[in-house]
């Protein structure tokens, strides 16, 4: 007969201390997802959604480059596992794109005039004073602000 492979996960060590802060933002998650859109714009519904994204990504890229408190084979198993988004990370750590909110808004292909988003212009060069960006609802993200 032969062995039932089961798929179990082997958390690697350190896991015990993000594990409550990366639940805390899974269930986050599911509530922004189960929530009701009444009354918004159909992209007004993911920017909870967008946002929680941003904050877990930010979280696992902060300890592994920024503070150095988990090991590089928990960094690469929160990668693997989904728990970070890997693009927008690898993104973050080019010189001009540490403060980019989402994927989103640096495709010139989403945009008129292929350009990028509008909360990428930095505050001192816009012309109006307060800006949402319509993928995000991210209010300014250009390193330079």
């Amino acid at each position: 007969m032969p062995k039932v492979k089961t798929s179990r996960v082997k958390y690697p060590e350190g896991w015990e201390l993000i594990e409550p802060t990366l639940r805390e933002l899974q269930a986050k998650m599911r509530e922004a997802e189960n929530d009701p859109h009444d009354g918004k714009r159909k992209c007004e519904a993911l920017w909870p959604i967008f946002k929680i994204a941003h904050q877990k990504s930010r979280y696992i890229f902060d300890l592994y480059y920024r503070r150095k408190e988990i090991s590089k084979e928990l960094y690469e198993f929160c990668l693997d596992q989904g728990y970070a988004d890997k693009n927008l990370i690898a993104k973050w750590k080019k010189p001009g794109y540490e403060r980019l909110c989402c994927l989103r808004c640096i495709q010139p292909r989403d945009h008129n005039f292929a350009t990028t988003c509008v909360c990428r212009v930095p505050k001192h060069l816009r012309e109006e004073e307060v800006i949402e960006c319509v993928h995000c609802g991210c209010r300014g993200c250009a390193s330079g602000d």
